[in-house]
C-alpha cells in the first residue's frame, strides 16, 4: 500500500471512490452510493470513417467489443500488469476516467480514490497508476486486491483471501496488520488461461466446430466446475453454420481442474510459512473472491485438499463483482490521512 510523507489538505466536498482494476472487468463504488462496472476494454476508431460511424473518439467495455472490427481494441490489464507507456497506459487512464464518470461526481467535488491491483504486481502498477491518475484525482492510494476484499469484509485477523480473476490468482493472509510482501502471492494461470485451454480442448476434440475464445469464455462462465459434475455440460456450437449440441463435460472438468494443483500448493505453502500457532485458525477462515470464485465445487475441493493439513473451512464472498471495489471504498473512507498521496506530491515525485 502506498504511503505518503504528507497528506492532501481538504478544500471542499470530498467524493471517496473504490476502484477495482481487473483484467476482465473493472468496477467502481462511490461514497455517494453509486456503483458500476465495465468490461476492461478500450478501443479507438481505426480511421475517420470508423470515427464518424461510431460517433465517439473512444469506446469502453461492451460497446468496444461489439464494435471491435472498427476499433484498435486494447485490453490493457492483461495478466494484471499495466504495460509502461504507449497505448496500454493511456487506455488505463481513460478507463479509470470512465469509471470515475460512472460514479457521477458532483460539481467541484474532490476525488479521493483507492485503487486495487494484483498482489505481486503492486509495486509496478502503483507507479503506472500514479501517472495515469495524476490529473484525475486529488488524492490516491493503491492497495492489493485481496487485501481490499479482506478489509471490506472486516477479515482483519487470521484470515486468507484467495482472489481468482481473469489475469491472476492472488492470495493475502491477514494477521491484524497491513500485509507485507511475504503475506501475499500471485500466479498468472487464472481465468484467461482457462479460456484458452478450453478453446484448445474443444477444437481438438471437435475439429469441425466453429469456435472462438470468447465463446469458450462464455461456456466457462456459465458451466465451470471442479470435482463431480452437478449435471452434464451440453452446449450449442456451430458446425457448417448449424447450431449443434455437444457434450463438453469432460473437457470442462479437465480444464478447470488444471489450475487446482497450483491453487492448493500455493495455499498450503503460504499457510505453512505463517506463525504455526495460528495456522489452524487461518485454515478455518479461507475466503474466495473474484469471478473465478463462482466455479462450482471450488470451495469443497479446496476444503478437501487443504483438509489433509488440518481442519479447513472455505467460504465465498456474496458479491464477487463488487467485493474488491467495495473494500477499496471502505479503505478510502477509513484510512488515516498519512497514507494518501496528493497530486502535488505525485508531481514532485515525477519531476
Amino acid at each position: 500500500m502506498s504511503k505518503a510523507k504528507s497528506s492532501p489538505q481538504p478544500t471542499g466536498n470530498r467524493l471517496y471512490l473504490g476502484i477495482d482494476l481487473g483484467t476482465s472487468r473493472s468496477a467502481v463504488c462511490g461514497s455517494n452510493g453509486q456503483r458500476s462496472w465495465v468490461s476492461s476494454y478500450v478501443g479507438w476508431p481505426k480511421d475517420f470513417v470508423a470515427r464518424k460511424a461510431l460517433g465517439a473518439p473512444v469506446l469502453f467495455g461492451e460497446q468496444a467489443t461489439k464494435s471491435r472490427l472498427s476499433l484498435n481494441l486494447h485490453r490493457p490489464l492483461e495478466h494484471g500488469v499495466i504495460k509502461e507507456g504507449g497505448k496500454d497506459e493511456e487506455a488505463v487512464g481513460l478507463l479509470v476516467e470512465h469509471l470515475i464518470s460512472l460514479a457521477q461526481p458532483g460539481e467541484g467535488q474532490q476525488i479521493y480514490a483507492t485503487v486495487g491491483v494484483p498482489a505481486e504486481s503492486f509495486k509496478t502498477n502503483r507507479i503506472a497508476i500514479k501517472r495515469c491518475l495524476q490529473d484525475k484525482v486529488l488524492a490516491l492510494m493503491v492497495v492489493s486486491e485481496p487485501f481490499a476484499v479482506a478489509y471490506g469484509k472486516d477479515l482483519l485477523d487470521n484470515a486468507l483471501v484467495i482472489d481468482i480473476g481473469a489475469g491472476t490468482i492472488d492470495w493475502c493472509i491477514m494477521h491484524g496488520t497491513v500485509p507485507g510482501d511475504d503475506d501475499q502471492r500471485t500466479v498468472t494461470t487464472a481465468g484467461d488461461h482457462l479460456d484458452s485451454q478450453l478453446h484448445k480442448a474443444l477444437t481438438d476434440k471437435f475439429p469441425k466446430v466453429s469456435l472462438n475464445v470468447n465463446m469458450a469464455r462464455q461456456f466457462k462462465e456459465s458451466f465451470s466446475f471442479v470435482g463431480d459434475p452437478p449435471e452434464p455440460v451440453v452446449v450449442d456450437m456451430p458446425v457448417d453454420g448449424k447450431a449443434t449440441k455437444h457434450d463438453i463435460t469432460a473437457e470442462m472438468r479437465q480444464v478447470c481442474e488444471s489450475i487446482m494443483p497450483a491453487v492448493i500448493e500455493t495455499t498450503a505453502e503460504l499457510i505453512s510459512r505463517f506463525d504455526p500457532e495460528y495456522q489452524d485458525a487461518v485454515r478455518r477462515n479461507i475466503i474466495l473472491a473474484g469471478g473465478g470464485s463462482q466455479i462450482r465445487g471450488l470451495a469443497r475441493y479446496i476444503e478437501r485438499e487443504i483438509g489433509h493439513y488440518g481442519p479447513c473451512k472455505v467460504k465465498t464472498v456474496d458479491d464477487p463483482l463488487y467485493s474488491g471495489a467495495h473494500g477499496c471504498l471502505v479503505l478510502a473512507k477509513e484510512m488515516p490521512t498519512e497514507y494518501w498521496e496528493d497530486s502535488q506530491e505525485r508531481d514532485e515525485a515525477a519531476a
